[in-house]
């Protein structure tokens, strides 16, 4: 698939997407926004503008790795 085909974003939230949530293609573009929603919404506060805390981070850090 053509970079050209997609905006910048949809490309970067499908990645998010299959690191955070673990989702395949297939899985990503045949959810909707609310489901993408969902998925995120364990990883920040009710408020949705607190970002990631440090619990969130070294979870997400422990389990994808550098390198």
């Amino acid at each position: 698939m053509a970079d050209d085909r997609l905006g910048p974003a949809a490309i970067t939230l499908a990645g998010v997407m299959a690191r955070v949530a673990g989702w395949r293609p297939d899985e990503f573009w045949a959810a909707t926004p609310a489901d993408v929603r969902a998925a995120l919404a364990g990883w920040a506060e009710a408020g949705g503008d607190a970002g990631v805390d440090g619990a969130a981070l070294a979870a997400m850090m422990e389990r994808f790795p550098d390198g």
